[in-house]
C-alpha cells in the first residue's frame, strides 16, 4: 500500500534532486572560498579566471565518456562511483591560492568526476520516469543545482568568515560521501513491476519486454547512431541552448561575487540572504516551468514541439533583457533583481531545451545529454576564462574595473548569446521522437 501511495520512481527523483544540490553547494563553494584566498594575496583576474575554469575542462572530458558508461554500466553505479570521487580529492585538496599546480590539478579532477553525473542521472531518469512526467521531474531535479547554489550563497561566505576557506572543501567532502551512502542504500535498478506501464497491444513480444521497462532501457548490443546523432539539426538546437545556458548561469557563478565587490563595493559577507536569491529564483521557476509544460501536454492544449519552444523562447528572451540591463543600475538591489530575473526566466527555459533530448532520442538519453552537455562545459571554459581576460583587458586599457559601465561587456555577451540561442531553438527544434 505504501509503494502505491509513493512509487519507488519518485524516490529516485528525490535522490537525484539532492545529488544535483550537494554538487552545486560543491561548485558555489569553491568559487567563494577561492576568491577570498586569491584576493588575500591579491591574484590577478586573468589568472583566476583560469583556476576557476579548470573545473570545466576536466568537466568537458568526461561528458561523452560519463554518457557511454551510463549506457553500459548502469547510471545507478556511475553515480556512485563519481560522487565517491571528486568527494575523496574535495577532501584532500590544501585551498592555498599559492599552490596553483595543486588547485589546477585538482579541478581538473573534480572536473572529471561531476562530468559524469548528469548523463548517469539522464540515464537513470529515462529508465525510471515515462514521459508524461519527465518535464516536471527533470525539472525537480536539476532544481536541486539552483536550490544548492542558494545554499551556498547563503552559508559558505559566513562559514568562510569565521572557519577559513578551507573549511568549505571538508563540509563538502562530508556532503558528498553522505549521499554516496544514501544512494546506496536507498537506490536500485529499475524492476519492471515498478515501471509505470504503457500500452503494448499493438507490438510484437521482444518490443513488449522493451515496453514494460518504460520503453527506453537500451539494450547493451544496440549501436549508437553517432553520426545522426552529430548531424541532426534538432540535436544542434538543443547543444547551442545549452551552451548559452551554462554560459550565462557560470559567468555569473563564478563573476557576480567580484562584481559585487569590486563595482558595487560589497562584500556577499554583508549582502545577508539576498546572495541567494538569483539562484533560489532558478529552483522556483525551474519546477514552474516543469509542471507548466506537463500541463500543457497532458492537457493537449499545445503539443510537445510547441510547449518546448515556447518555454524556451520566452526564458531566453526575458533572461537577455535581464542580463543586458544589469549594469545599467550600478546599485545592488537592482544587481540582484536583474540577476534574479535573468537566471529565473533560463531556468524556465529548461522545460524547453533540458527536457527537450529525451524528446527526440529517449533510448539514447545519456548519449544525446552527454553531447550536449559537453557544450555547456565549454561554455564555463570560455565564459569564466574569457570574462576574467575581458576584465584584465579593461583594466590594461586604464578602464576602471570599479564602475559597472566597465563590465557592460561581461553581461551583453550573454545577453546576445540569449537571443540568438531562442531563435534557433525556434526554428530547428522538434518534440518528436527522431532516433528510434
Amino acid at each position: 500500500m505504501s509503494r502505491m501511495k509513493f512509487p519507488r520512481r519518485y524516490v529516485i527523483v528525490l535522490l537525484t534532486f539532492i545529488c544535483t544540490n550537494v554538487c552545486y553547494i560543491e561548485r558555489v563553494g569553491f568559487s567563494i572560498a577561492y576568491t577570498v584566498a586569491a584576493d588575500a594575496i591579491e591574484v590577478n583576474q586573468a589568472n583566476k579566471g583560469m583556476v576557476l575554469s579548470m573545473f570545466y575542462y576536466g568537466y568537458v572530458l568526461s561528458q561523452v565518456p560519463g554518457g557511454w558508461a551510463a549506457q553500459r554500466m548502469g547510471g545507478r553505479r556511475v553515480l556512485l562511483l563519481s560522487f565517491l570521487l571528486w568527494s575523496l580529492i574535495c577532501g584532500l585538496t590544501p585551498l592555498d591560492a599559492n599552490r596553483v599546480a595543486i588547485l589546477v590539478l585538482s579541478r581538473l579532477f573534480v572536473g572529471v568526476a561531476q562530468g559524469f553525473i548528469f548523463p548517469a542521472i539522464h540515464t537513470v531518469l529515462a529508465q525510471w520516469v515515462p514521459p508524461q512526467e519527465r518535464s516536471r521531474s527533470v525539472s525537480l531535479t536539476t532544481s536541486g543545482m539552483y536550490l544548492g547554489a542558494a545554499g551556498g550563497m547563503l552559508l559558505f561566505p559566513s562559514l568562510v568568515k569565521h572557519m577559513g576557506p578551507q573549511s568549505v572543501f571538508f563540509v563538502e567532502a562530508v556532503l558528498g560521501v553522505a549521499w554516496s551512502v544514501i544512494w546506496l542504500k536507498f537506490s536500485s535498478e529499475p524492476p519492471r513491476s515498478d515501471l509505470p506501464k504503457v500500452s503494448i497491444s499493438k507490438v510484437s513480444s521482444p518490443e513488449k519486454i522493451k515496453a514494460q521497462a518504460g520503453g527506453v532501457v537500451v539494450p547493451r548490443t544496440v549501436k549508437i547512431p553517432w553520426r545522426r546523432i552529430i548531424f541532426s539539426l534538432p540535436v544542434w538546437a538543443i547543444v547551442v541552448n545549452n551552451f548559452t545556458f551554462h554560459y550565462a548561469l557560470y559567468v555569473i557563478m563564478n563573476w557576480l561575487p567580484t562584481y559585487f565587490e569590486l563595482a558595487l563595493k560589497l562584500s556577499l559577507q554583508d549582502m545577508g540572504s539576498s546572495k541567494m536569491l538569483p539562484y533560489f529564483n532558478m529552483f522556483i521557476f525551474s519546477n514552474v516551468g516543469g509542471v507548466v509544460a506537463d500541463h500543457l501536454i497532458t492537457r493537449k492544449i499545445l503539443s510537445v514541439t510547441k510547449t518546448r519552444k515556447l518555454l524556451n523562447t520566452i526564458g531566453f528572451v526575458v533572461s537577455a533583457v535581464a542580463l543586458m540591463a544589469l549594469p545599467s543600475f550600478g546599485t545592488p538591489s537592482g544587481t540582484v533583481i536583474c540577476s534574479s530575473v535573468s537566471l529565473g526566466f533560463l531556468a524556465l527555459g529548461r522545460a524547453g531545451f533540458a527536457v527537450n533530448h529525451m524528446d527526440v532520442a529517449p533510448k539514447f538519453a545519456s548519449i544525446v545529454m552527454g553531447v550536449s552537455n559537453t557544450a555547456g562545459t565549454l561554455a564555463g571554459i570560455v565564459g569564466v576564462g574569457l570574462t576574467g581576460n575581458i576584465l584584465e583587458a579593461a583594466k590594461a586599457s586604464n578602464m576602471d574595473l570599479k564602475s559597472s559601465e566597465t563590465w557592460k561587456t561581461v553581461f551583453f555577451v550573454p545577453g546576445y548569446l540569449c537571443i540568438f540561442s531562442s531563435v534557433l531553438f525556434l526554428v530547428f527544434s522538434t518534440g518528436e521522437k527522431i532516433f528510434e
